[in-house]
């Protein structure tokens, strides 16, 4: 794939900054969301992995920085995930899946990220609950794993795990997911980039407009902003990437 295939659809180039900047505004890199585009725009698996795992080492340390300006960051809560994850997502990343399997369980993580963006999983509880440090390190693993085998930071599923366990606040969530998305992107990669893989060059001209958006969602996400209508519009767009990931598998 050239860089001029990829400017043949600018509704793609107009989609990823608004995902990037609606990712970030909750602490998130956006991998999952970055990948629901490339799908339905039909690119191709060896292009989509790498190309989503850049793009979120880059949303996701933007994140980072303003959640962790703001205070928010918890770091005995982030050590025993990512004690566990890093490894395991280098492992996924220098796995390679699939075409078959690779769409069901992307399909199947997306589902859980709009049931993230509609508000299932985002109930705060009055009072935290310490942490469980073998049910951590469990967890770390699994969404580690499951992170360098699809290309994504994880972010999406630690976050509705911290909230429904009660072990953080949302903007606590944010902040631990940021970080957690980043170090599991970048052992992610690497893993891929043992096992002989490349970044497409063509992913390149991509950084700059996701950043744009990655750094606007982080600044405002990490203050009071209500983003809820374009939520909505993320899940519609995610729930057809769903179904099309089901159905051409």
């Amino acid at each position: 794939m050239t860089v001029a295939t990829l400017f043949e659809s600018p509704l793609l180039l107009l989609l990823l900054p608004i995902v990037a900047f609606l990712y970030a505004s909750v602490g998130h890199g956006g991998a999952s969301g970055y990948l629901a585009l490339m799908s339905l725009f039909a690119l191709p698996m060896t292009f989509m992995k790498p190309t989503a795992l850049v793009l979120n080492i880059l949303v996701s340390a933007v994140s980072f920085y303003f959640f962790y300006k703001e205070k928010k960051m918890n770091w005995q809560l982030f050590y025993p995930f990512a004690i566990s994850s890093i490894p395991f997502s280098f492992l996924g990343g220098f796995l390679t899946i699939n075409a078959f399997y690779y769409k069901i369980i992307l399909a199947t993580v997306l589902f859980f990220a709009v049931l993230r963006l509609l508000g299932f999983f985002g109930k705060e509880i009055t009072e935290l609950r310490a942490v469980n440090l073998p049910l951590a390190l469990c967890i770390g693993a699994v969404i580690g794993f499951l992170s360098g085998l699809l290309g994504i930071g994880g972010g999406i599923i630690l976050s509705p795990v911290l909230l429904l366990l009660g072990w953080a606040n949302m903007k606590q969530t944010a902040a631990v997911s940021a970080l957690f998305i980043l170090v599991n992107s970048i052992s992610g990669l690497i893993g891929f980039v043992s096992n002989g893989g490349v970044v497409p060059e063509a992913s390149l001209p991509l950084i700059a407009i996701v950043f744009v958006g990655g750094l606007l969602g982080a600044f405002f996400g990490s203050k009071k902003m209500n983003t809820n209508q374009l939520r909505y519009v993320l899940a519609m767009v995610l729930g057809i990437a769903i179904f099309k990931l089901y159905t051409t598998a």
